[in-house]
């Protein structure tokens, strides 16, 4: 299977070639990476216009809001001293830090002197769907649909291309009122993922876990049979913590008896909207999670616990005690790559089959929201040179000079032994990392400038063969979600892709917070005991209606139908 895939990428990204050169008939050239490939670029890629078209007119100006962080300077920094001269353009920044930034860009539009672009980073701020539809109501927001017609072929093409991401950006009138990056991380689509200590595994002469049951028994030899080797029981069999990375502990296991989104616990039903968290399966997973945690399979501080706590675990100084870690990557709960005392004893376990089911938690990794957002404060010509400029990181020329860096100081094409991180694919670039006591070189507009990031561009980035190296690090997460892949239920509910009409727009908000925090803190308490299934079950239930969730699903019905 996996051999027949890789043939089917190998296709895809033929095609693509072959639209790039077509597009040279007309003017423009595909972006290259010095080999003739272009690591996966939109067919329209060759035909973005750059300039204003008239060498002797003075630069547009572009008054920007932007969120720089303390290693960059926007101002002097290499890629916009480019960018404006590529696009005739001239920037007047508004900079701000990450801390409060969500509070600033909303004093900013308070105030009404806002910019005339908001370039934002998803995960920092970014502007709701709710957002665009309310400020594009009061005439403060422009729709980008004409703009991206006349003078953004990239853009355009890549919404055609993936439907996730143009339904995204899509506003059910049809207009498109920001942008999102297209970010498809492809460990990042499968977040829950569980990550087990197999040096312990082999050293006990076990075999890895394929069912919920041989999991839990790994973990009770884990607990008494002193895999660490110091005489104590000191072993902590599973953690995880309260992050917002898969590090939650119950989804993985739910898996195994009903699909667990890990954020609004919703599926669809023969196209209907409900709820996975009020069904009986729900409550058969939360007894199975209970059983672990009642044997103290489980570290009591995995349900509560910030990332800093968990990784002292993971990287316990005195001997390593961490049997399994949930993550979506197993550097979030120890540290990895070279010289790393326990960064490699570490490998993913696939989804398990449980009693019902063997789901894998799914996500599409393009955060809703826009980044880019032109107000009605920019001109004509600034309109234009923005969308140009943003059109121009939709190519993968465009992102590897935007994202990362100049040739030969950031970034150098690959030599001949180097491969991508899929074997598939053409290698594209490597990273030259910094060396020693370097400082970063202020050379791109990085996280900022992500919106070329399809799933085949990242497919044909170098990665070292060792995987448990830091060169290779991608290459480990890679092979961990071809585990995961193909588990997600075939219809899923799709959260990132739904928009909210504004007029209920508090009611939905203020109603999911609700619910998803009723259930999220009633499982704690039934995994733990301060409830009990048994006699507390139905009391449960009835408080979760109480929280207006028929009304909640209708509009969230409704919601679907306007936007699949």
């Amino acid at each position: 299977m996996k051999k027949k895939m890789a043939l089917i990428v190998s296709l895809m990204l033929v095609c693509t070639l072959v639209l790039a050169a077509c597009s040279k008939e007309n003017g423009g050239g595909a972006a290259n990476n010095g080999n003739g490939a272009n690591a996966g670029g939109t067919a329209a890629e060759g035909n973005a216009n750059t300039g204003s078209g008239d060498a002797a007119a003075a630069p547009v100006k572009i008054s920007i809001f932007a969120q720089q962080n303390p290693e960059t300077d926007f101002t002097t920094n290499s890629f916009t001293k480019e960018a404006e001269k590529q696009f005739n353009i001239q920037f007047e920044w508004q900079t701000i830090p990450y801390d409060g930034a969500a509070e600033k860009r909303q004093i900013s539009l308070a105030s009404g002197d806002y910019p005339d672009l908001y370039m934002l980073i998803p995960w920092v701020d970014r502007f709701s769907q709710t957002d665009l539809l309310r400020f594009a109501q009061q005439g403060v927001v422009l729709p980008l649909n004409d703009l991206i017609d006349k003078y953004a072929p990239n853009i355009k093409a890549a919404m055609d291309k993936y439907p996730f991401y143009k339904a995204m950006n899509t506003a059910p009138d049809g207009n498109i009122y920001g942008l999102s990056q297209l970010i498809e991380c492809y460990h990042c689509s499968f977040p829950n993922k569980m990550w087990l200590n197999t040096k312990w595994l082999d050293k006990l002469g076990l075999e890895m876990p394929t069912t919920s049951e041989e999991f839990k028994a790994v973990l009770k030899a884990f607990k008494t049979q002193d895999p660490n080797g110091n005489g104590k029981a000191d072993e902590v069999p599973l953690s995880g913590a309260n992050g917002e990375s898969g590090e939650h502990i119950i989804p993985y296991f739910m898996n195994g008896f009903i699909y667990d989104d890990d954020r609004t616990y919703l599926l669809l039903d023969n196209d209907k909207v409900d709820i996975a968290a009020n069904k009986p399966e729900w409550k058969e997973g939360l007894a199975f999670v209970k059983s672990m945690y009642d044997e103290g399979l489980i570290d009591p501080g995995a349900f509560t616990q910030n990332g800093e706590a968990y990784k002292k675990i993971g990287d316990n100084a005195e001997i390593q005690i961490l049997g399994a870690g949930e993550a979506m990557h197993p550097g979030i709960f120890v540290t990895t790559g070279n010289d790393a005392p326990y960064g490699a004893d570490y490998d993913p376990v696939a989804p398990l089959q449980g009693p019902k089911a063997s789901f894998a938690t799914y996500n599409y990794p393009s955060d809703p929201g826009a980044t880019f957002v032109l107000t009605n404060k920019a001109s004509e010509e600034a309109q234009i040179a923005a969308i140009k400029l943003v059109d121009y990181m939709m190519t993968p020329e465009g992102n590897l000079r935007a994202n990362f860096g100049e040739e030969g100081v950031d970034w150098r094409k690959p030599a001949e032994s180097e491969k991508a991180i899929n074997d598939a694919v053409a290698p594209y670039f490597t990273t030259i990392p910094l060396k020693k006591d370097e400082k970063p070189h202020n050379t791109n507009w990085g996280a900022m400038a992500q919106y070329y990031n399809p799933k085949e561009y990242r497919d044909s980035w170098v990665a070292a063969d060792d995987i448990y190296s830091s060169e290779g690090y991608e290459r480990r997460l890679q092979q961990a979600t071809e585990l995961y892949d193909g588990k997600q239920p075939e219809n899923l509910f799709p959260h990132w892709a739904i928009w909210i009409d504004p007029a209920t727009a508090d009611e939905v908000a203020m109603m999911k917070t609700n619910i998803k925090d009723y259930i999220d803190q009633n499982a704690l308490q039934f995994v733990t005991g301060a409830k009990d299934l048994d006699k507390d079950w139905d009391a449960y239930v009835k408080g979760l209606d109480n929280l207006n969730l028929k009304r909640y699903l209708e509009l969230m019905q409704t919601a679907y139908e306007g936007t699949k």
